[in-house]
């Protein structure tokens, strides 16, 4: 029998519950309902001091941050578009990820990673996954091959936190498939065949 595999979301706004937090929650959800582990990391978790790389990670925000990517076995970004790009927040927290280099799975080497991005418009939408898709091979991450951009201007969620677009909600779910499917393979493929009897 192989290991649960361990998904975790990092994204979302200052704002408990913004709309990319909500899209994310829904990705770890559907993980969660294939057999993985999740964990979130959102809205006030990812207030932490900008990242500079002569002072490294001090804060326990950081630190949880490092900790739980390090032990990923896949991951999903969500962001809202700030200006046609990712968020400040996002961004500073993905620029944490620089003191995994060293470790035993730089980055985020060897893992899928979903990429969900929030805007009201298509053209936010687009750029903003365009660029956690940039930022995902930067650290060596593999973009799953469906990311979602989704545009708020069209696609509602509801108090409770469901999204009311089908398409939309079918193509979180699918995110959260290969997410779940690469992770599983990866740790087969690492599994000793003796432990799979």
């Amino acid at each position: 029998m192989h290991r649960i595999v361990n998904v975790v979301g990092v994204g979302g706004s200052s704002r408990p519950g913004s709309t990319a937090e909500q899209a994310l929650r829904i990705v770890l959800d559907a993980a969660q309902r294939r057999g993985a582990s999740v964990q979130l990391i959102a809205g006030p978790a990812l207030a932490m001091p900008m990242y500079d790389p002569r002072q490294g990670t001090t804060t326990p925000q950081a630190r949880r941050l490092l900790a739980a990517v390090s032990g990923a076995d896949g991951l999903v970004l969500a962001s809202p578009a700030y200006h046609g790009g990712i968020s400040g927040l996002v961004k500073n927290a993905l620029d944490h990820v620089e003191e995994l280099r060293e470790g035993p799975r730089p980055y985020f080497s060897e893992r899928a990673v979903g990429c969900v991005a929030v805007a009201n418009g298509w053209q936010g939408a687009a750029s903003t996954l365009a660029a956690l898709r940039d930022v995902t091979h930067a650290l060596r991450g593999w973009p799953t091959p469906l990311g979602a951009a989704i545009n708020t201007s069209t696609t509602r969620f509801s108090p409770a936190g469901d999204c009311k677009d089908d398409r939309v909600q079918a193509q979180l779910e699918e995110i959260a498939a290969q997410i779940v499917d690469f992770a599983t393979r990866r740790v087969l493929a690492e599994t000793p065949t003796e432990s799979l009897r």
